[in-house]
């Protein structure tokens, strides 16, 4: 999976007496120092000599006693540093630098303090290789200037005096943009988040290598602080929520997590860079354990033809549409037509309420379907509930695997407790024993799941596309379109679920269930298929639109889901972003902007050296009016051709195929 070209190993022991510990990172430009006296200690981080984080506590209260930072008996460190290339299919591009200085300190018996320091960011977890016990709370915590600004999503569900409302929640929400000191002391944020710090540096706060220990939340604490909270491990959990599908939880221990003898826990990330610097950050990904899948040959990326964002509306047919045999077969033959790899039998094939994968309705016949796809080059994809698949994985994922399904998207989740990470891990791994796809959805970021378990295509955990269904138009959906990049995508690929036909401008989009609309213009979602990484990759409008423009649809059919590589060329976080990505000998530019008018000039010669052909869909002159209004040109290059200005209408984008 991976090729090493340079790897150096330094074992050092250091005495117990040594108090003050640095470790920079391979450009030196960032520099954690680590201070312990015994009275007052911590780290805190530099960037270019200008103080980042200020000192900042770290805490880990478990069974065995209470190691805490102020108080550490340090009996020895050692340092090594590595420079690797680790193989990263099914991602934005084929293989990713893995370079690295990392300290470790010894503390306890059986109780280490991993940090590394890349030339990207700053990351540290506790390794444990005691007896078994608990982990009773692990205090993380960030000291910042309380006067930088933040832009942080709170989670949705929210009770002032309750956090444990606080846990239960999709992880969907549009970011808040304040100070530090502003941030609402009684609301728990998801990650990642964004501290904007001074000379344009920003700092992006996620976590890594998350598969057996509950996802962290960050708080308000005070002055800038921002410290952690775990939901507790559950006591006890009934089935119900939507369509009896979920595992709700009534009680929960007053301990985190169980710890197995040899624990590692997750990664806490400090990404550090220029916005597009931290939209280009891998640090997520290189963190993540090793892939424990040993063939991945038959994993296989693609589009997906989706019918529950369109509610089912074709049109032109001589049937009903709905959750039936001629609908799903229509669906088919659309996507073998444009040569798209699947479609997605989303919640209905199966009897609502009963939360059993086994009960399909009598309308479907599901070993047809999948005979009638296989024959046209299609695969399907089946959603299901949290606990309809929990409850009989893997008879579940034997019975339709052996039936010819390729995958699941799972849903409903809305927790990351422990019992709840562990189920993610256990899916992805019957999952994969049948080969078998996963888009996981009601979902926490990925924290480097998809490189543990790349039949692991896609997560949710983002306020995508399908909120324009009943989103009210105060929701400012293209401003989060600009955000995602610098953030939420840098945990991960994420299921946005673009490709939406109907397009509505500022002043014309109306939320509506039977037939939704996005908010922008339709090159704003054509770039979305290049600004997003999705390996998995939804077509979420009806192919009778797909349709009526059968150009436009072969092009969006032939987009890459997953690249050789990949650059950010310019952006800004909230405003504008615009994206090159490299399939063989072909570049896909993309861009997208916020409700304001912009024009942005690419530089040919930062992709190639010599342009053949340009196909450049672009806003139309009415787009600000009717967002579906788009222009193609098509052109072929010459030595003269170095630079491409497109101009993009409010909510506009654009995308430059370029040969």
């Amino acid at each position: 999976m991976y090729t090493i070209f340079f790897l150096l190993v330094l074992s050092v022991a250091t005495s117990a007496q040594e108090r003050s510990l640095t470790l920079a990172s391979p450009n030196s430009r960032l520099v954690a120092h680590i201070e312990s006296d015994g009275v007052s200690s911590g780290y805190y981080v530099y960037y270019d000599s200008v103080q980042l984080l200020r000192p900042t506590f770290i805490d880990l209260e478990y069974t065995q006693g209470k190691q805490s930072f102020d108080k550490m008996s340090v009996r020895k460190v050692t340092r090594r540093t590595v420079d690797e290339v680790v193989a990263s299919p099914f991602t934005r591009q084929a293989s990713m630098r893995n370079h690295f200085n990392e300290m470790t300190l010894h503390l306890k018996e059986g109780l280490s303090l991993v940090f590394r320091a890349y030339n990207e960011g700053i990351a540290y977890r506790f390794v444990w290789e005691g007896e078994p016990g608990r982990v009773i709370q692990e205090t993380v915590s960030y000291n910042f200037d309380p006067n930088w600004e933040v832009t942080a999503p709170y989670v949705s569900q929210f009770d002032s005096l309750r956090h444990d409302v606080q846990y239960s929640t999709s992880f969907e929400n549009q970011y808040t943009h304040t100070t530090l000191s502003q941030l609402d002391k009684r609301r728990l944020c998801f990650l990642p988040l964004m501290v904007h710090c001074d000379n344009g540096v920003k700092v992006c706060i996620t976590e890594s290598a998350l598969l057996d220990y509950p996802g962290m939340y960050l708080r308000h604490f005070t002055d800038g602080i921002l410290d952690c909270q775990h939901a507790p491990l559950p006591r006890r959990v009934e089935q119900g929520g939507h369509n009896n599908l979920q595992l709700l939880v009534k009680e929960r221990e007053d301990y985190i997590a169980e710890m197995d003898r040899s624990k590692v826990f997750p990664w806490r990330i400090m990404m550090v860079g220029t916005d597009t610097e931290i939209a280009m950050n891998n640090m997520s990904y290189l963190l993540a354990e090793p892939s424990r899948v040993d063939d991945i040959s038959w994993i296989k990326p693609g589009k997906v033809a989706w019918e529950w964002w369109n509610c089912f509306n074709i049109s032109g047919v001589d049937f009903p549409a709905g959750v039936n045999n001629d609908t799903y077969k229509h669906y088919i033959d659309f996507a073998s037509k444009y040569g798209i790899e699947y479609v997605i039998l989303d919640e209905g094939w199966a009897v609502n309420g009963e939360a059993d994968l086994f009960q399909v309705v009598p309308e479907i016949d599901l070993p047809m379907l999948a005979q009638y796809a296989k024959e046209r080059n299609v695969g399907i994809i089946l959603w299901a509930g949290y606990y309809a698949f929990e409850r009989d994985m893997e008879r579940v994922c034997e019975h339709y695997s052996q039936m010819g399904i390729k995958g699941f998207k799972i849903d409903f989740m809305d927790r990351d407790d422990q019992l709840a990470v562990d189920f993610y891990r256990r899916a992805a791994e019957t999952c994969a024993k049948h080969h078998l796809l996963v888009d996981f959805h009601g979902a926490f970021k990925p924290a480097g799941f998809t490189r543990t378990y790349p039949n692991v295509l896609n997560f949710e955990g983002v306020f995508g596309l399908e909120q324009m269904k009943w989103a009210p138009t105060t929701v400012d959906q293209m401003r989060y379109d600009c955000e995602i990049p610098f953030i939420r995508q840098a945990a991960g690929p994420m299921d946005y679920t673009q490709g939406a036909m109907l397009n509505g401008g500022k002043w014309n989009y109306h939320p509506c269930w039977m037939e939704p609309m996005s908010q922008g213009t339709r090159c704003h979602q054509l770039a979305l298929y290049i600004v997003l990484e999705s390996p998995l990759n939804m077509l979420c409008d009806s192919p009778t639109h797909y349709e009526r423009e059968p150009d436009y649809t072969r092009f969006v059919a032939e987009i890459p889901t997953v690249w050789d590589e990949t650059r950010v060329l310019q952006g800004e976080v909230g405003e504008y972003i615009v994206t090159a990505r490299r399939k063989g000998k072909t570049w896909y530019v993309g861009g997208i902007t916020n409700w304001t008018e912009r024009e942005v000039e690419i530089d040919l010669k930062q992709l190639t050296d010599r342009a053949v052909n340009i196909e450049l869909y672009t806003d139309g002159i009415n787009a600000h009016r009717k967002g579906s209004d788009y222009r193609v040109t098509k052109s072929d290059a010459n030595q003269n051709t170095t630079v491409i200005k497109v101009r993009m209408a409010p909510g506009g984008g654009f995308v430059a195929k370029i040969e």
